[in-house]
């Protein structure tokens, strides 16, 4: 869930999340961002924290942006072998 990059000379911009890795995994992520935006399933912290995103940008990147931060976390989690802590993630 990283965004594309275009670089050429003196122009460096982010484009929209490019489509690398596994599709399935993708799609898990979203699935979870979006089931933590739309329904009180836990969370609620991270849903404070995409609804804020979503008044800027719109629902669907708030929604991106949440499986990407869902991705870093499980990233860090796998890596540490720590359990999940809501407090740590924000």
């Amino acid at each position: 869930m990283t965004p594309r990059r275009y670089e050429s000379g003196e122009i460096s911009r982010n484009g929209r999340v490019s489509k690398r890795g596994d599709a399935f995994t993708r799609k898990c992520l979203f699935e979870a961002a979006n089931a933590i935006y739309c329904r009180k399933l836990g969370g609620g912290r991270l849903r404070d924290w995409a609804k804020a995103i979503a008044e800027r940008t719109g629902p669907r990147k708030a929604k991106v942006a949440l499986a990407r931060k869902l991705a870093v976390t499980l990233h860090a989690m796998w890596r540490n072998g720590t359990p999940f802590r809501e407090d740590a993630v924000i």
